[in-house]
């Protein structure tokens, strides 16, 4: 599984800017707590070949699923967190994976993990708000 700033990271496929070129079906990983986002590793050097590439031949676009083979792809995100669902599920999720741990910490009597934990599931609950009132607000 992959993490970051102590939280698990989400799977996705998405378009990843290379300096003036987009690079379309890119697999990454994404921290819902920092969002911050990565290459996912087991393609971050073929992209990182297609990216020069692209770039070097003045490609605005490119296609990263054209050049790699789509099973790959799809057998990536077995170590992340699924993105299946509503982000209130994804959320919801983040802060189960969150309170699971904040009980092994507690069980360690590591004080510096718990209030990692704690902040983490600060920041996932507000999120978790906002969305649920952005959705109340969209179906009034």
């Amino acid at each position: 599984m992959s993490f970051c700033c102590g939280a698990s990271m989400t799977g996705a496929i998405g378009t990843v800017k290379y300096k003036q070129t987009l690079i379309h079906d890119v697999p990454i990983v994404y921290c819902p707590i920092c969002q911050s986002f990565a290459v996912h590793e087991k393609i971050r050097d073929e992209y990182e070949i297609l990216a020069e590439y692209a770039h070097a031949d003045h490609a605005p676009e490119v296609y990263l699923s054209d050049y790699i083979d789509i099973e790959k792809i799809e057998t990536l995100f077995t170590d992340c967190i699924d993105l299946a669902g509503t982000t209130e599920d994804v959320l919801r999720e983040q802060i189960d994976h969150a309170l699971d741990l904040l009980s092994v910490a507690k069980r360690l009597n590591d004080q510096k993990w718990q209030e990692d934990l704690m902040y983490r599931l600060k920041v996932l609950s507000d999120r978790l708000r906002r969305e649920q009132t952005k959705s109340m607000n969209s179906t009034l």
